[in-house]
């Protein structure tokens, strides 16, 4: 059973680490590469859409029929996939948009300014706002591996492209208002490293209570969270930073890697 359960922590752990990946390009990076960072939000949000109605919502909705009948698990299903898209909807609300870990700011736009207060106040503001959003995509990444592992690593995956914009978001204005890098950096792996906590919790408020009913409520539950963010987050950034057509084409690219590994996967 643990080794079971340790291959979908670490895709968790994998996936939220990528917040340092945001930190080391906002550190040797002079220039945004925009189109290059245009295509990758893109290439993320077309991967969690596909899996997201293609695979989850049709998994969840087979698994509650056998339980239920086709048409109230198709009802159950429903209900949990937009009660996910409720759920990370509130989590958006109680974020101050001012904070809001969806502007990320390209690294070029960042002043050198130590000891700046507003702006050190801004980074640590951000860094508890992805956390706060990095929770339940913790959970999302790890309860779907523990059920289908080669879509847990595609989820992770795409979950660790997006979290790269949101480790420059955070390790940009803490630098710059305080001059070290290492506060920085580790600033921006504790925010994602909040995925892996959600993981531990849905393993040890989940797993012991782990039903048909439940996991297909779950799954269906996820999709509509990864759908939430990418129609929130992932594709208006995809755009804002790159032209319409690239975000366009990393969306359909997305989706095509992902339909072509489930065909041979």
């Amino acid at each position: 059973m643990t080794s079971t359960l340790l291959f979908p922590l670490l895709l968790t752990l994998g996936a939220g680490l990528a917040t340092g990946i945001g930190s080391a390009i906002a550190f040797f990076a002079r220039h945004t590469n925009k189109r290059l960072l245009s295509f990758s939000l893109g290439l993320s949000g077309g991967v969690m859409i596909y899996v997201s109605f293609v695979e989850l919502l049709r998994e969840a909705d087979a698994t509650l029929a056998e339980v239920w009948g086709p048409r109230p698990g198709a009802a159950i299903a429903t209900a949990a996939f937009f009660g996910g898209i409720l759920l990370i909807g509130i989590i958006d609300r109680l974020v101050p948009s001012v904070e809001n870990p969806h502007e990320a700011r390209p690294v070029e736009q960042m002043e050198h300014r130590p000891g700046d207060a507003r702006l050190k106040r801004m980074g640590l503001m951000t860094a508890l706002a992805i956390a706060i959003h990095n929770f339940p995509e913790g959970m999302a990444t790890f309860t779907t591996a523990v059920d289908n592992p080669s879509l847990g690593v595609a989820i992770a995956a795409a979950i660790a492209i997006h979290n790269i914009p949101e480790g420059i978001a955070v390790s940009i204005p803490i630098y710059y208002a305080t001059g070290s890098r290492r506060s920085a950096f580790v600033l921006s792996l504790l925010s994602g490293l909040a995925e892996p906590v959600g993981a531990v919790l849905a393993w040890l408020l989940l797993m012991p209570l782990m039903t048909p009913t439940l996991m297909g409520c779950i799954l269906a539950g996820v999709a509509g969270i990864m759908v939430f963010i990418s129609i929130d987050e992932l594709l208006p950034a995809a755009r804002e930073y790159g032209e319409a057509h690239i975000a366009l084409y990393g969306i359909v690219g997305g989706m095509a890697v992902m339909a072509l590994s489930l065909l041979l996967l």
